[in-house]
Formats: structure tokens, sequence, C-alpha cells
């Protein structure tokens, strides 16, 4: 798999497969990153974008301990899009936490 491949089945993952399995990616995010801040009860509330960054390490740490999987770069790949992607959206108004998460 080279490096056209990865980046390819990386936005095909994010932008048809798992939004159609999973839903919004930010709104998911926002839900892990309530859960995170209550997990670690420290005064930083994680949000949507710290998850996405912090997916990307956690696939670079699988990565490391096999790096011939491409999984995990494709998933990396992912996963930088959307902190990218929110990053660059900091000013504009974020979804309100708790209506989504109210809905489980």
């Amino acid at each position: 798999m080279n490096k056209t491949d990865i980046l390819r089945t990386a936005e095909e993952c994010i932008t048809v497969d798992r939004q159609a399995t999973h839903g919004e990616a930010e709104e998911n995010f926002s839900r892990i990153a309530l859960l995170w801040s209550a997990y670690f009860d420290c005064d930083y509330m994680f949000d949507a974008k710290d998850v996405a960054a912090m997916m990307v390490l956690f696939k670079m740490a699988r990565f490391k301990a096999n790096p011939s999987h491409p999984d995990n770069m494709i998933d990396a790949c992912g996963y930088a899009a959307f902190a990218g992607e929110m990053g660059m959206n900091v000013e504009k108004k974020s979804k309100a936490i708790a209506p989504v998460f109210s809905d489980y």
C-alpha cells in the first residue's frame, strides 16, 4: 500500500463508511471528550479536537508496535483530518454537548 492508497482509503473511511455507521464525528468526539473529562476529574475540559489529536497519538503507538499494519496509518490520517478541520473551525460556535450527550 503506498501513500496515495493510504490517503484515499482514509478519505473513504471518514467520508462514507464510518460516518454512515457511527454518525457525525464531531458529535461523537464531543461525547468522548465529556467522558474523558469526567474520568480524569481534572480542571481541563477535553474537547472534540483534543480527542481527534489524541487518537492520532493512539494510532502512532499502535504503528510503533506493528508498522506493517496499514490500518494504523489510515486511521491516523483520518483522525488528523478531523483534528485539522475542527482546529480550523475553533472560532465557529461549537455544538452544545449536553443535548448531544443526553441522547444516551
